[in-house]
């Protein structure tokens, strides 16, 4: 198992480099956002989560938390708070983050 922090296996803020998510953690980059593509994620850290809201997305409605880079604040996506449709439950719990706002660590 990666230890946090350990590069070869990491995303990062793309804006102070802070570590946000393990690779072994990404589960689809199937995903869009505001700025383009996206990852899933099943867990991040080093960030902070903000006040839930009801967004209509392009698979339902859902109640999401913006995340935000805890280093620098940079917004990086959003967390799946709950998912209004049975089909999409999947997503509870899960993290969108944009591809254009992370690096991967090598």
């Amino acid at each position: 198992m990666a230890e946090l922090g350990d590069p070869s296996s990491s995303y990062s803020c793309r804006n102070c480099q802070n570590p946000i998510a393990f690779r072994s953690d990404l589960l689809s980059k199937n995903y869009k956002a505001k700025s383009g593509p996206a990852f899933m994620f099943s867990h991040a850290f080093n960030i902070i989560v903000g006040q839930k809201q009801d967004r209509e997305l392009l698979t339902g409605m859902y109640t999401v938390a913006g995340i935000y880079c805890s280093n620098c604040g940079q917004e990086l996506g959003w967390k799946y708070v709950k998912a209004y449709e049975v089909i999409q439950k999947f997503k509870e719990g899960k993290f969108i983050i944009e591809r254009a706002k992370i690096a991967k660590e090598y």
